[in-house]
């Protein structure tokens, strides 16, 4: 399942997060046939904010999954992170974060109710990746994935290297030791962001696709552009936009 590729994406397009720049405002959502916006996010520099707005704007659900991670910077980088989504999709649709009406598409490989997370009604695509105190956040008028990791230690990549596609372990194989963990993880969130836009996640092998371990994606099909996001040192970021028409799917009501 290949796809076109941009370069790396201008650092001036990524959009630095502030609660309180976007809480009250309303944002021009992204336009038909223009670039998704792409918001990052410090989780710690919005720890006062996660504590006074997330028990308000994020529904039981949310909380719950939260509360359910044990390693406490895991849970503030998905409060602060599922709570910079609401507070965005508030601002683009004109509306009250907490009332934004969340929804999933049908997995288009099962139909159950799982697949790319939405609003209903369908006003506007998002997608949404936390790791390492980092969010990254991605709003299109086309069906969008995105995501952002933290560089892997060379004994991950070791263990690791198995889920990619034969000819980017190839090209590991090829690099200096010290390179190896760079290459993975822009490899890796290519994929990811990849599949998340698709709607399979990780469901669909992620050795299924090929994206590069290079300093730029891989690919040759036109239906998706596959951008690498500059994240800062430690981490890596990749969007993944639709630009071929995709077909209406089921979806069903549920928080992401």
């Amino acid at each position: 399942m290949p796809y076109a590729t941009g370069t790396l994406r201008d650092p001036t397009q990524v959009r630095a997060f502030d609660p309180a720049a976007v809480t009250g405002r309303r944002l021009t959502p992204p336009a038909a046939g223009g670039p998704a916006h792409i918001w990052l996010l410090h989780a710690e520099r919005h720890r006062a904010a996660v504590v006074r707005a997330a028990p308000q704007v994020l529904d039981a659900q949310e909380r719950a999954r939260a509360a359910a991670l044990r390693v406490p910077t895991d849970r503030e980088c998905y409060l602060a992170t599922h709570l910079g989504l609401r507070l965005l999709l508030g601002a683009y649709l004109g509306a009250e974060p907490a009332r934004v009406p969340l929804t999933r598409w049908a997995c288009p490989l099962c139909g159950g109710p799982h697949g790319r997370p939405g609003v209903v009604g369908d006003p506007l695509h998002y997608s949404l990746s936390h790791s390492g105190g980092l969010g990254l956040l991605a709003f299109a008028a086309v069906p969008v994935g995105v995501d952002v990791e933290a560089v892997p230690s060379p004994a991950a990549v070791a263990e690791a290297a198995e889920a990619l596609h034969p000819r980017e372990r190839d090209e590991l194989a090829l690099l200096p030791p010290t390179a190896r963990p760079r290459a993975f993880a822009r490899a890796w969130v290519r994929k990811e962001a990849y599949l998340k836009g698709l709607g399979v996640g990780l469901a669909e092998s992620p050795a299924s696709c090929y994206v590069g371990t290079g300093t730029e994606p891989a690919g040759t099909d036109r239906s998706w552009l596959l951008t690498d996001v500059p994240v800062g040192r430690g981490a890596a970021g990749a969007v993944a936009e639709r630009t071929a028409p995709v077909s209406a799917a089921g979806r069903r009501d549920e928080g992401t």
